[in-house]
């Protein structure tokens, strides 16, 4: 593990996002909570906000962080046939949440594959990536590929007026 104890403590956030793809139909029965094994949506965000806090159980060499705050938002694009997973993580502290997010993200798009995996085996969960990132020397890192606002994950962002 890399030493980060010389490090000043700072607020770190980190957001994440992933898609889980789908056929329409697969979609629809995931949606209106018709599947077999249950409500994907809710086992989703658990499982995602479970990744988070055990991140170090998993990921070798990655610090055990105190958590502040971790959230998982989803979101059916039925246009896109497709559900959006978005994770927010926060700490304060000495090293920063991003693999916590990624991982977050990655857990929850894959309760949501196992629930449905019964209707389309075909499902892609595709582009995991960091959204945003900020605290410690580096500073503020923003995706530039993505478009909208990047608000705490369960919460809507603000428009603007």
């Amino acid at each position: 593990m890399v030493d980060v104890g010389a490090k000043p403590t700072t607020h770190r956030v980190a957001v994440a996002e992933v898609y889980v793809r789908m056929k329409p139909e697969t979609l629809e029965l995931l949606a209106s909570g018709g599947l077999e094994k249950g409500d994907a949506l809710s086992v989703a965000r658990i499982a995602g906000i479970q990744a988070a806090k055990r991140t170090p159980d998993l990921i070798p060499l990655a610090h055990p962080i105190g958590l502040t705050h971790a959230a998982v938002d989803v979101q059916i694009e039925r246009e896109k046939s497709c559900v959006r997973i978005e994770t927010r993580v926060e700490t304060f502290g000495t090293t920063g949440v991003e693999i916590e997010a990624l991982f977050a993200a990655s857990t929850a798009a894959l309760a949501i594959y196992d629930m449905a995996k019964a209707h389309d085996r075909a499902m892609v969960i595709e582009r995991l990536q960091l959204v945003l990132k900020s605290g410690g020397r580096s500073g503020t890192y923003r995706r530039k590929e993505r478009k909208g606002d990047t608000a705490p994950a369960g919460k809507p962002p603000k428009r603007k007026r």
